[in-house]
């Protein structure tokens, strides 16, 4: 005859904690192994102009208009474009045209970020995602220390970004131009980043922490590329593409 034993509450008690701990333990182990977490940066909240500002004169496009105000809660951004070595470590593979464990990974879709995304988060226990294009144009301004460059950290895009004029028609690895205000790097140039929104026209009246529209056909990109002219690099210049598509100048940074 079989009897139940009820196991006393302060050993299960302590069989949890040491079910947590090894939780915790195996976070960390696969943290180290997958170079992770992403080194990110602080972006303090605040209200800034979006769009075609005066600096951007001369340059601009109508679908960078009207400038409107903007203000965002406190939020992470990636000091670097995710690299190859990141991508391959959560991934298991390497999509890049152009490679190098040091290259941002490129020839990735919207749809393909989202999937790498998943497995990051459920490797880490984060909640990383795309930055929505306030998010990346605040941050690639400089946040609340913004300077008002024409490009993220400069009037000179030579320092701070790869481009036409000075990529070789490859990318480059990542950190190794000049950062910007808040110590963000390749924000003009190199690759092409995703943003979480669907594109659409702006508004001119003042927005809260803004998403894009609920529906679309196409994805935000922003910030250039070392296959495009200067003024593709500018810190409103603004682009899309379908979720589908893939190509030697589109990578990503993450947002937290």
């Amino acid at each position: 005859m079989k009897t139940n034993k009820r196991i006393p509450f302060f050993i299960l008690s302590l069989l949890i904690v040491q079910v947590l701990s090894a939780q915790e333990q195996r976070v960390k182990a696969l943290e180290a192994t997958h170079n992770l977490p992403i080194e990110m940066i602080h972006v303090e909240g605040g209200t800034f102009t979006m769009g075609a500002t005066s600096e951007q004169s001369g340059d601009s496009y109508d679908w960078e208009l009207p400038v409107h105000q903007v203000t965002l809660s406190s939020y992470s951004i990636g000091k670097y474009e995710v690299t190859q070595l990141q991508w391959k470590q959560v991934m298991g593979n390497n999509p890049s045209h152009f490679k190098g464990d040091n290259l941002p990974v490129e020839n990735v879709s919207w749809d393909d970020v989202q999937e790498f995304i998943s497995k990051l988060n459920a490797l880490t226990g984060k909640r990383y995602r795309l930055p929505t294009e306030a998010e990346w144009e605040y941050a690639a301004r400089g946040g609340n220390k913004s300077q008002g460059y024409k490009y993220s950290g400069s009037h000179s895009i030579s320092n701070v970004g790869w481009y036409t004029d000075n990529s070789n028609n490859t990318t480059h690895a990542v950190g190794t131009k000049s950062p910007n205000e808040l110590g963000i790097y390749d924000m003009s140039g190199n690759v092409w980043e995703w943003c979480a929104d669907w594109y659409g026209a702006y508004s001119i009246n003042a927005q809260t922490n803004p998403k894009g529209p609920a529906t679309g056909g196409r994805r935000v990109l922003r910030g250039g590329s070392w296959s495009y002219i200067a003024g593709y690099c500018r810190v409103s210049y603004r682009d899309y593409f379908t979720p589908a598509d893939r190509d030697s100048y589109l990578g990503f940074r993450l947002a937290l």
